[in-house]
């Protein structure tokens, strides 16, 4: 649903909530704030020790209303589940309930966060595969950098492609956090496994695929991109983004007889919508 260091925070998965009831949630605080563009930006707050998490789950989080009632928003997690913060990014929705309060906070304000995480865009949603495909587009990138900075992942399989689709290229956040895992202390012995892929569909970016998801994975540039081919056998999937690139990816996937993970039946596939 719907990171590096970052100035100004996940993807805004705009889902109206009921509220809960205070014992369900602890009032946590913003500590750090970085825009990525006008419209993106990434958020850090404090966590309450009980709180846990899989990477790729997502958190409800929300904000009071002038009415004294309080408005709930899902928010994939971009922060290890280790990290003693958590972290989000955000798009800004132009008169959003929740994003037009959201991007007005400073650093010390205070945000409601759920004390239960939500959501099955996880690995443990997959059985067997070599190769991890994280495939995302604008703040559906979120819950695959939480996924990255997990050993595990990196031990169980010998590839992991992650692929992040936009449409402008500075809108490409989290770069340089991606190509820094080579430094990061637990994962730079193994970073080689990672092929990380850029689409942009206004821009013309140097070493970015220039179309949509979809169309890159219908003509096999995507593959050819990654030099790895989608294998039944070896190919576990997953996929997040705005809702009709996740439709479609699935419906061009499921097409080619990759099945959907559900529970207790394991499949090639595992999707979420940001909203």
């Amino acid at each position: 649903m719907t990171g590096a260091d970052i100035s100004r925070a996940a993807p805004a998965v705009a889902r109206r909530q009921p509220v809960a009831p205070a014992d369900k949630y602890t009032v946590e605080r913003i500590t750090y704030l970085r825009p990525w563009t006008p419209h993106l930006f990434s958020f850090k707050t404090t966590r309450f020790r009980g709180y846990r998490f899989e990477p790729g789950q997502f958190a409800r989080l929300g904000l009071p209303k002038e009415d004294g009632s309080i408005v709930w928003r899902a928010y994939s997690i971009v922060s290890a589940s280790y990290d003693e913060h958590l972290e989000f990014y955000s798009i800004v929705v132009p008169g959003g309930e929740f994003t037009s309060r959201l991007s007005a906070l400073n650093v010390d304000d205070e945000i409601f966060v759920e004390k239960m995480a939500y959501g099955f865009l996880t690995t443990t949603r997959f059985e067997g595969g070599r190769d991890l495909w994280m495939l995302s587009t604008g703040t559906g990138l979120a819950p695959f950098i939480s996924i990255l900075y997990d050993p595990s992942v990196w031990d169980r399989y010998e590839n992991l492609v992650l692929v992040h689709g936009v449409r402008h290229r500075d809108e490409l956040a989290y770069q340089e956090l991606i190509l820094g895992l080579a430094e990061h202390e637990l994962l730079g012995e193994t970073v080689h496994k990672l092929r990380y892929v850029q689409a942009v569909t206004r821009d013309q970016v140097p070493g970015a695929l220039n179309g949509r998801l979809t169309t890159l994975i219908e003509n096999g540039v995507l593959e050819r991109e990654a030099e790895l081919a989608l294998d039944h056998d070896r190919s576990r999937i997953m996929i997040c983004g705005n809702p009709q690139m996740v439709d479609d990816s699935r419906n061009l996937l499921t097409g080619r007889g990759f099945q959907l993970s559900r529970r207790g039946k394991p499949g090639h596939l595992a999707v979420e919508n940001l909203w």
